[in-house]
């Protein structure tokens, strides 16, 4: 299909599918969309638009749509659905998305769609739903193969042919072999099935002892067993081995990516559901307006420094000019110690017990960069004003500000993860709080010995 088959803005003609009621024509719409470009059509679709699409497709299809957007997205699309319209689609996603999508609802909207599945299915995804999403429980899928070890291949082979409809949507790349307490005890590769005579038993085509993960075992951890290991998959068992899902590569490397994009919103100040524009205005503005209303009231006591040292600003006036190098250095530096902190506890190499630890290691280095460039800053405010005494006040200050910037950057994270808060809203905490510091200490020495 030519690149001129799509237009340029594809939402306007698929809102008009959409209200015709075209359900072919929808279909083959997005189907003729590049993938990227799916989720920004449907996002730019009115909120009527958004709410008659999944209803116009079949379940199937609508479940196909949604697994192809992100779960925030796919959640906005269907909890807004009656909930006999929603299970339908719910039901026909793989277990790991519907556990991901449903955890994005609200509990009651959440509740209202699982009332109204499947029995077993519910069950499902209940039970998925109460792993912590960045785990190997919250991640893995329940589609898998499993046989018991006293089968042989042709038994196998049997199950496969017998149940090829239901099997077709599994990502079937290896089996797996359980004792007669559902323990995991072998992996069978597709390979050594093929190739092994019907009436061989499987513990003597099957891998024993193979490699598998906790249900709880953390998202970096995975990401360390992935790195080490070329495997498409591992399994995932409880803690007394029975085998409960599988965990793909993959899955774990779009956790990894959406980690990183939240922690990249936490860094710009924004907190709670993560923001989509196609969201409800009032939700959007109240995501974003505490935290700016908090670091009104910080900034106001930053500036409040200058206030209470105003006789001093209005003698020395450079002052003025100086703190603002002074705020921006100090800030990165105490970001640079934030980055370093949340690191660590991603790869699980501190954790908030170790607050003493991370002070003492950045005050080091708080010490020896505070130096560095204090001398340097001092050096050209002496140049400047041929003030020895005022850029040996502005060197410490600076020096002194540093530390105290990688000390709240490299403990604050540790800190907000003890009491619940995401790591991530250190960094912009710290500017303000860095701020405060910086403007008394430089305002409080020079009060102290230049006037």
């Amino acid at each position: 299909m030519s690149d001129d088959s799509v237009p340029m803005q594809p939402w306007n003609d698929l809102e008009t599918l959409v209200a015709k009621r075209d359900e072919n024509g929808v279909l083959a719409f997005l189907a003729a969309l590049p993938p990227a470009d799916v989720a920004r059509a449907i996002s730019r679709l009115s909120e009527t638009g958004r709410g008659q699409l999944l209803t116009l497709i079949e379940a199937h299809e609508a479940a196909d749509l949604l697994e192809e957007l992100p779960d925030e997205q796919s959640a906005d699309l269907i909890e807004d659905l009656p909930a006999e319209y929603a299970a339908a689609i719910v039901e026909k996603l793989d277990s790991d998305h519907r556990a991901d999508i449903l955890g994005e609802m609200t509990e009651r909207d959440a509740e209202a769609i699982l009332g109204e599945m499947a029995p077993g299915d519910a069950a499902e995804a209940r039970r998925l739903m109460e792993h912590e999403p960045d785990t190997a429980g919250g991640l893995m899928i329940t589609e898998f193969l499993v046989y018991s070890q006293g089968l042989c291949v042709s038994d196998v082979f049997d199950d496969l042919r017998g149940h090829a409809q239901e099997y077709s949507d599994y990502a079937v790349q290896y089996a797996y072999v359980q004792n007669e307490s559902s323990r995991l005890v072998g992996v069978l590769r597709l390979h050594d099935l093929v190739l092994a005579p019907g009436d061989k038993p499987l513990n003597e085509v099957m891998i024993a002892n193979p490699i598998s993960v906790l249900v709880d075992t953390p998202l970096e951890e995975l990401e360390q067993h992935f790195d080490r290991f070329q495997f498409a998959g591992l399994p995932v068992v409880e803690h007394d081995g029975k085998i409960v899902g599988i965990v793909q590569r993959v899955d774990v490397e779009e956790a990894l990516s959406e980690r990183a994009e939240k922690v990249f919103m936490r860094f710009s100040g924004i907190f709670g559901r993560d923001e989509m524009r196609h969201l409800p205005l009032l939700n959007r503005s109240m995501g974003r307006v505490w935290w700016l209303a908090i670091n009104l009231v910080l900034s106001f006591v930053s500036a409040s420094m200058i206030i209470v040292f105003e006789d001093t600003v209005n003698e020395l006036i450079a002052l003025a000019a100086i703190m603002t190098v002074q705020s921006n250095v100090c800030g990165i530096s105490g970001n640079q110690a934030v980055a370093v902190s949340i690191r660590e506890m991603t790869l699980g190499l501190i954790y908030p017990r170790d607050v003493f630890r991370v002070m003492y290691k950045e005050i080091a280095v708080g010490l020896v960069n505070g130096l560095c460039i204090g001398l340097l800053l001092g050096g050209i405010v002496y140049l400047w004003k041929h003030d020895l005494v005022f850029a040996g006040v502005v060197a410490v200050a600076l020096n002194l500000n540093m530390v105290i910037a990688v000390i709240l950057g490299g403990c604050i994270p540790l800190l907000a993860r003890r009491v619940g808060l995401d790591p991530a809203v250190a960094s912009p905490m710290l500017t303000t709080l860095t701020d405060i510091c910086g403007f008394f200490l430089t305002l409080f020495l020079a009060t102290m010995i230049l006037l």
